[in-house]
């Protein structure tokens, strides 16, 4: 792969592309978009569906005593599993 993002190929962007898109960057800055028209479509039909997909379900609050809840039910495991030996 090519170290050097502004000759970085078609392949090799979209490849990296889900580690980019999650990293937060603003990907409208990145060299290979600035040469490709073709993934910076991709990139946008991408934004689209996610902000679409970001609406199709509410976003919920977990209850404030799931960790409790998780730690207690690892804990019944635990004392389970210590049991069958």
């Amino acid at each position: 792969m090519n170290s050097d993002r502004e000759e970085m190929s078609c392949q090799e962007f979209q490849a990296q592309l889900p580690e980019l898109v999650g990293s937060g960057e603003d990907m409208s800055k990145h060299p290979h978009l600035q040469s490709c028209e073709n993934c910076k479509a991709l990139l946008a039909d991408l934004q689209t569906i996610a902000d679409a997909a970001k609406q199709l379900l509410p976003v919920e609050q977990p209850k404030e005593d799931l960790w409790d809840r998780i730690d207690a039910a690892i804990r019944l495991e635990e004392g389970a599993l210590g049991q069958e030996e």
